[in-house]
């Protein structure tokens, strides 16, 4: 491992990330090594780390290498993996195109979530296509305090339980993982939204995810509220052949959802790089090995 290893800083409405350029997959990232990088007061600071290597390097990639040539390679902040984060697919795609390997236009992404078909506006909005939602049977409680919701079931390549409540504060600090029922629901946890409406196809979030806490935006989650949000309100494009889009408000922006009438999902929002600089690696042993 050299002496100094090259990072960015970005975030995609705020929800924010270390960003690790590492091509051809050398760079050991332990779990213990990205929750350091990610500690806001002793690292870096992120919600999470996209660490970018060529589909081709890496094992868990290497079988869409042939539809995409770069893969994020995702950790939470406290250094588990995860499948997917959509705020972190906008972010990657914004540091591919500062690096000079794409341009503006469409590209393709590998996650572990599956190839996600990427689009790079001029106006500098990014546009993720992030899948089919999947509505899991079976009723889902979510709690805080001493309150306690109904939530809807959905999976979009991770697992999210929406609740709408009456007021945002209600969700409480989300200091915590809410407390969620049945268990068998969830077996690796849960990303929990907790959401309010403020008008016609316009609701606002907040949300606990698993691994990070309460973050500023998570745009999984705000796939997953527009789908819950069409689905009360009465609408299931691929029923009724009309797209349905929803403005969702987080609390560090504002992401617009589209589902269209053959399911599939596509999110639009800003991305930005905001730092670069260079990670001393033997601080980066240290703490990884106290």
């Amino acid at each position: 491992m050299s002496t100094r290893i090259a990072f960015l800083k970005g975030h995609g409405t705020e929800n924010d990330f270390v960003i690790v350029p590492d091509p051809e997959n050398v760079i050991d990232l332990p779990p213990a090594a990205v929750a350091a990088l990610c500690d806001r007061r002793a690292g870096i600071g992120g919600d999470g780390l996209l660490h970018v290597v060529r589909s081709a390097a890496h094992p868990e990639a290497e079988g869409m290498a042939a539809e995409a040539e770069w893969f994020m390679d995702y950790r939470n902040g406290d250094g588990s993996v995860a499948e997917m984060c959509g705020n972190g697919v906008r972010v990657f795609a914004r540091y591919l195109q500062r690096a000079g390997h794409v341009t503006e236009g469409d590209l393709a992404v590998a996650t572990r979530g599956g190839v996600k078909a990427v689009h790079i506006a001029k106006d500098g909005d990014v546009t993720v296509g992030m899948g089919r939602a999947v509505l899991p049977e079976g009723d889902v409680t979510v709690s805080a305090g001493e309150r306690s919701w109904l939530a809807r079931n959905v999976n979009m390549g991770n697992p999210h339980a929406v609740a709408f409540v009456d007021d945002l504060s209600h969700a409480g600090d989300l200091l915590s993982p809410p407390p969620f029922s049945p268990a068998a629901a969830y077996p690796d946890g849960v990303n929990v939204e907790f959401v309010v409406d403020r008008g016609p196809g316009h609701v606002a979030l907040r949300v606990h995810e698993r691994g990070s806490g309460e973050t500023r935006s998570c745009g999984t989650g705000a796939c997953a509220v527009a789908v819950a949000a069409a689905r009360r309100d009465g609408a299931d494009p691929t029923a009724t052949g009309a797209p349905a889009t929803y403005t969702v408000d987080v609390p560090g922006g504002t992401l617009v959802i589209t589902e269209r009438p053959d399911g599939e999902i596509e999110m639009t929002g800003p991305a930005v790089i905001v730092a670069e600089g260079e990670i001393d690696a033997d601080w980066l042993e240290t703490t990884t090995s106290a």
